[in-house]
């Protein structure tokens, strides 16, 4: 039987996260063919290009008539709408950065033209991928910690470079956008969609949310997200589930490349345990599994319905938020 030729990825930009995706997409038996960006002649570009064996075809038009079968799109958030929606008209599958757009509209936009297209659409959170958070679900789904009553998501840093786009509210910054997304999307893979939420802000001079915290509410549970771009120079994730008849805790929950093992914490009638599960290269793993939904081989875990809805929870706490502003 002959082998399958390798999947053509064309890449968008030369971000920071392109760099853990480049590897996890050889990983995966696929190879990026193309490399475009918004100035070609810009030496970073070309260094780029050359450190990671990336032929650079020119701007981000360039990658989208390529000859790839899909475009990872990692570029500011305010461009991934606009981009991802060109790649889908051109018949390119499309794996775009969190969060997929600015808004629920957008993001319904997108749905419909990757069902219109035939082309797989996926919101990369590749933290979900993780055996931990597989166990998660099944610890929280399962009935061994009871009925649940509590999830608290955390996820902050120090965002310290004053240049950065996530201080731009044009582009898309803000807490809640950057890591803010992962405990909301955490929690409706574990609780679903809430009934109500309600959130505060502190808001930057610019006009971004500096930190955010929320509550979503669900039928016998309430859930908790907190955000921020000040939390101190080290990076803050941490998950707590309390149910009836027990608890768990997770620090690190949202790596989504972990180099070291991480611990889950349990509580229960049957005492107190560790697990511990080594490290794990997500991005290998949602790559692969992508390439397969695209190639016919498996159904999609994440379809593009999951994303607007995802899009529309970060739409209502946004308005809670600017609502308790005023």
């Amino acid at each position: 039987m002959t082998a399958a030729a390798p999947f053509r990825w064309g890449l968008l930009g030369a971000a920071r996260i392109a760099q853990a995706l480049i590897p996890a997409i050889r990983a995966a038996g696929g190879e990026v063919t193309a490399l475009g960006v918004r100035d070609p002649s810009n030496a970073r570009a070309q260094a780029f290009s050359q450190e990671w064996r990336v032929p650079l075809v020119g701007g981000y038009q360039d990658v989208v008539d390529a000859d790839v079968e899909a475009i990872y799109n990692p570029l500011p958030n305010d461009l991934h709408r606009p981009w991802t929606l060109a790649a889908l008209q051109a018949g390119k599958h499309a794996l775009t950065e969190k969060p997929l757009t600015l808004n629920a509209a957008e993001a319904w936009e997108l749905a419909g033209a990757a069902r219109s297209n035939g082309r797989v659409l996926l919101e990369a959170f590749a933290y979900r991928f993780q055996p931990h958070i597989a166990r998660v679900r099944a610890l929280v789904t399962g009935g061994e910690l009871g009925e649940i009553r509590a999830v608290r998501g955390a996820f902050g840093f120090h965002l310290s470079n004053p240049e950065d786009f996530r201080w731009l509210p044009a582009q898309g910054g803000g807490a809640l956008y950057d890591v803010g997304t992962y405990p909301v999307n955490l929690t409706r893979l574990l609780l679903g969609e809430p009934e109500a939420v309600t959130a505060r802000a502190r808001w930057t001079p610019g006009g971004v949310d500096l930190g955010l915290s929320a509550v979503l509410h669900y039928p016998g549970a309430l859930a908790s997200v907190d955000c921020a771009f000040d939390w101190g120079d080290e990076s803050t994730q941490r998950l707590t589930v309390v149910g009836s008849q027990g608890t768990l805790d997770m620090d690190g929950v949202f790596n989504s490349h972990t180099n070291q093992p991480v611990t889950l914490r349990l509580r229960t009638a049957k005492g107190d345990q560790n697990e511990s599960f080594p490290p794990f290269d997500a991005y290998a793993a949602m790559v692969a599994h992508f390439q397969r939904v695209a190639r016919g081989e498996e159904a999609a875990l994440y379809p593009p319905e999951d994303a607007v809805a995802q899009a529309r929870l970060l739409d209502a706490l946004y308005a809670s938020a600017r609502n308790q502003n005023r």
